[in-house]
């Protein structure tokens, strides 16, 4: 009989703390978990997945517009926020249903609170303790806001998919996927959308052509935005909300939204009083099998800031409840992991950008294709696409694969496959294409634009 309550006792019920608990509980191991908020994690409840669904009803007024082109004469049309805040909320505790669903069919003990470590093999859920041979944080990261005159008046990604009406202005702080995203979808449901970012250009830390493409095509379908410059106060006046920039201009609004980061949700977690260690950002360090410095205690997911995306916290998880339960030793790969942007127009990307490219491998080949998609031909639309691939030299290996436009995400989770598997160019240019397509492109570019 084991003198724990648990084998494992899983901090945090998101994505990456329910697959360890179902493949750990599959394993045989008692398994508990707890949740302070809904079972989902961020990924389901307040993240990927309701921002798709708002990112596809922000595609419909172009879709519209785009009809005449072919043919369709489409009436008068009127958009309904209350409607589809209605149904992605009914999608959302569908979903939530789903995944309680597989941590009561997989054996799993879901307690509901936030836990708190009180020692290495302990965890307290509000007046309640439990004793477990291993613990996992899997608590995720949750969205910062700069200290500043008026930060009570700003929302973050989580308000913004409870808003009661849309907004007719919007300011949209921050230059990441999250504040592309929302600009993208606040704009394409017709609010008046002004983006502040300090850098000057959107999406820092992606390739610089798919920064260029994304930035021109949002400015394009008319997201304002106020580079090099930020906000230094919002206060309230007659009818919304006056934010002034550091710049001196002022800009009026009826709601603020900051996506200027997200930081691990580590604080009150007794991490420091159990012996764990914790950087500065409130990340926690761990090794290549999830394990912290204290050997009882691992960490998967946004809490180690090792690569912070829902899949790869899907596979951290799984790798570890293989590694501690299964009898499978195995770390996750970090390298090559395809990600996507869902603004408007699109992103999929695996590998280096080019400048990481040239730093990793020296001596590169670039390829680069910019495009009018073929839908565009007869919509009128003037928007271009983005194919771009990078290319080792002495290896001929593909590190680096980026595409802006329709479909991009579709495409690259295929292409994903060949990056990851090593592909040269030689073998990209031997596989034949599907015409007509965007995704042709990519195995038709001969003649690299730069070395």
């Amino acid at each position: 009989m084991s003198q724990f309550d648990y084998d494992l006792f899983v901090i945090g019920a998101g994505s990456g703390g329910v697959r360890a608990a179902r493949i750990a509980a599959g394993h045989g191991a008692r398994v508990g978990i707890c949740e302070e908020s809904r079972v989902g994690g961020t990924c389901v409840i307040r993240g990927c997945v309701p921002k798709k669904l708002l990112s596809y009803a922000a595609h419909f007024a172009e879709e519209f517009e785009d009809a005449a082109g072919f043919g369709w004469t489409v009436g008068e049309t009127r958009f309904d926020w209350a409607t589809l805040i209605a149904n992605k909320d009914r999608e959302i505790g569908r979903l939530e249903g789903i995944y309680k669903s597989l941590l009561d069919g997989s054996g799993v003990d879901l307690q509901e609170g936030r836990g708190r470590l009180t020692g290495p093999n302990r965890v307290a859920v509000g007046d309640r303790e439990f004793t477990a041979e291993r613990i996992l944080l899997a608590v995720g990261g949750w969205p910062w806001v700069p200290d500043f005159p008026g930060r009570e008046h700003v929302i973050t990604s989580n308000e913004a998919f409870h808003l009661e009406k849309l907004p007719q202005r919007v300011i949209v702080v921050g230059g990441g996927y999250i504040a592309c995203e929302f600009a993208g979808i606040f704009n394409g449901l017709g609010s008046e959308t002004h983006q502040v970012y300090r850098g000057d250009a959107v999406l820092r830390g992606f390739d610089d052509d798919v920064r260029r493409v994304v930035g021109r095509e949002m400015a394009a379908k008319g997201v304002q935005f106020h580079f090099e410059d930020n906000i230094q106060a919002v206060r309230e006046v007659d009818g919304g909300l006056r934010a002034t920039l550091e710049s001196g201009a002022e800009i009026d609004a009826d709601c603020v939204m900051y996506a200027t980061g997200r930081v691990p949700k580590s604080e009150g977690l007794g991490l420091a009083e159990a012996g764990v260690e914790v950087r500065a950002d409130g990340s926690v360090p761990v090794d290549e099998y999830s394990c912290t410095n204290v050997e009882s205690v691992f960490a998967v997911g946004d809490i180690t800031h090792r690569l912070n995306l829902t899949p790869v916290a899907l596979q951290e998880g799984h790798a570890f409840a293989d590694t501690q339960f299964g009898g499978m030793p195995r770390a996750v790969d970090h390298v090559f992991v395809p990600s996507a942007v869902f603004s408007q127009p699109q992103v999929g990307t695996v590998g280096w950008p080019e400048d990481e490219a040239r730093n990793h491998y020296g001596d590169i080949e670039v390829y680069r294709s910019e495009f009018r998609p073929m839908k565009h031909t007869l919509s009128g639309r003037q928007e271009k696409a983005l194919m771009k691939m990078i290319v080792a030299r002495e290896t001929r290996k593909v590190v680096g694969l980026h595409v802006v436009g329709p479909d991009a995400p579709e495409i690259v989770q295929g292409f994903a496959v060949a990056v990851k598997c090593g592909l040269t160019k030689e073998q990209f240019d031997a596989t034949i294409g599907i015409h007509p397509t965007a995704a042709e492109e990519l195995v038709t570019m001969r003649q690299a634009v730069s070395e």
